[in-house]
């Protein structure tokens, strides 16, 4: 996607038809997002839309590759919802440093980056270079509410 100076991360969004959803509320002890100095750690986000889970179960099993990428990206959709809530702008960010994903999966499956890109396409798609980032994707045998993909954020804003 070509981007100029002027685009905003919310243009960007609109322009690939996305919005962002209501930012979810936390389920158990802890905030959705930490603040310390000019860094955002947001908490493990869900595939959720309208408070329904996208896709349930596990990749390998249930739950195609092609689904499970979707989910990453609606999981980075609910990271954008935090950052908004915070922040009040998603023009503050600077760069995501980094991306955590964590794929609940059967034992043999090994497509955990190509799930994983749904979320690192759209943070690029968004940020262009500054949605450039490090990142993890670990298989794990279950997630919250049998979600499939869990994703969390390190955001520098400014």
């Amino acid at each position: 996607m070509s981007q100029t100076s002027d685009e905003t991360p919310t243009a960007r969004l609109a322009a690939l038809g996305l919005e962002l959803p209501k930012a979810a509320a936390p389920v158990a002890t802890y905030v959705p997002v930490a603040r310390t100095g000019s860094l955002l750690v947001v908490s493990g986000q869900l595939p959720l839309s309208g408070g329904t889970l996208k896709a349930t179960g596990k990749l390998g099993e249930d739950v195609a590759a092609e689904l499970g990428r979707e989910c990453a990206e609606l999981c980075f959709l609910n990271i954008l919802a935090q950052v908004q809530a915070e922040l009040g702008d998603l023009a503050r960010v600077k760069r995501i440093v980094r991306l955590g994903g964590f794929i609940a999966c059967t034992p043999d499956f090994t497509q955990h980056a190509t799930v994983m890109n749904g979320a690192s396409d759209l943070a690029v798609a968004v940020f262009g270079d500054a949605g450039r980032h490090a990142r993890s994707t670990i298989g794990v045998p279950s997630l919250p509410l049998d979600a499939p993909v869990e994703v969390e954020a390190l955001i520098e804003i400014a």
